[in-house]
């Protein structure tokens, strides 16, 4: 569950790795602010962010949130991103 004491928009974003435009970035913070804004569960803030650049940039994204995770992925070229919101990480790539 992700405790949200201050509202998203003001949580700093950190980008500590990304294989993506900057306008694809700068689209992955604002969906993942407006999740956080809008859910407290780690897979519903995930499931909004999946399916929003599903619909954004079409099929098929993966989205894993939250404060405690390891990783290593395969994703397109020019399709992934993993960035801190406030405490909470986020991991958005894409494959085909």
């Amino acid at each position: 569950m992700v405790n949200n004491d201050s509202t998203s928009s003001e949580m700093k974003a950190v980008v500590k790795s990304a294989d993506m435009n900057e306008t694809m970035q700068e689209d992955a913070i604002k969906v993942a602010q407006e999740a956080m804004e809008k859910w407290n569960i780690e897979k519903d803030i995930a499931q909004h962010i999946k399916k929003d650049f599903d619909t954004r940039y079409g099929s098929t994204w993966h989205c894993i949130v939250g404060r405690n995770f390891g990783s290593f992925v395969t994703h397109e070229t020019k399709h992934f991103i993993y960035f801190y919101l406030g405490h909470v990480a986020i991991l958005l790539f894409k494959t085909a």
